[in-house]
């Protein structure tokens, strides 16, 4: 009688940041509305400038940029006594721009960040998409030859030696259906994550890692 045997495969592969997109805001406060708005929209058009000049349809090293339309608001802090002082205005517009050169990214970064009024949120690092869909095609199928490796030790281990896949599935849909569903289901079967973040101007993000994992169960005799 054959024996069952299920098992998971996991693979991870790494690449290098191809594009990074950074996010910042520009914005003002102060006692005086008219003031303030002059000021953030004054800032806003020189960020706006600055990036329109480095899109990539005119040769730049940009790909990509958005900003949202400038608001403003007041409110009303209190002291530390617990009595209201006047009015304090506000205004802020967050600024996304994407680079593929991170050479470019620094030198504009660095002089954005000098300006009053900007204020450097974080970086996001990626890959082009049709990076990411070859690498996850290839750690899923590691993640495959994984499992069939764990499954053939398991196999030799009961001195077996026949194999034959009887089902591959994302991690969890091999689960007992009257059961309850394992703790891996929730999970993607194919995930990105990238670390690393901006130091001033100058950064070096780390390498963005592509995981893949399966769920196999084989027959061995």
């Amino acid at each position: 009688m054959p024996t069952i045997i299920t098992v998971s495969g996991e693979a991870e592969l790494k690449h290098s940041p191809e594009r990074a997109t950074a996010q910042l805001s520009v914005g003002f406060e102060g006692p005086v509305r008219e003031r303030v708005l002059a000021s953030s929209t004054e800032l806003h058009g020189v960020v706006s400038e600055q990036l329109a000049a480095l899109l990539a349809a005119d040769g730049g090293p940009v790909t990509a940029w958005s900003t949202e339309q400038l608001r403003v608001w007041g409110q009303r802090p209190w002291s530390q006594n617990g009595e209201q002082l006047p009015v304090v205005y506000h205004s802020a517009a967050s600024v996304t721009a994407t680079f593929t050169d991170f050479a470019a990214l620094s030198d504009w970064l660095g002089a954005a960040s000098l300006l009053e009024g900007v204020t450097v949120h974080g970086i996001d690092w990626a890959l082009h998409e049709e990076t990411r869909r070859d690498l996850t095609r290839e750690a899923q199928q590691l993640a495959v030859g994984a499992a069939r490796a764990k499954a053939e030790n398991f196999a030799q281990s009961l001195g077996l030696g026949s194999l034959t896949p009887l089902a591959l599935s994302d991690p969890g849909l091999l689960g007992d259906e009257n059961g309850p569903m394992p703790m891996m289901a929730v999970a993607d079967s194919v995930s990105l994550r990238s670390r690393g973040m901006a130091g001033g101007a100058q950064f070096s993000p780390e390498e963005i890692v592509v995981t893949a994992a399966v769920h196999a169960r084989f027959s061995a005799s």
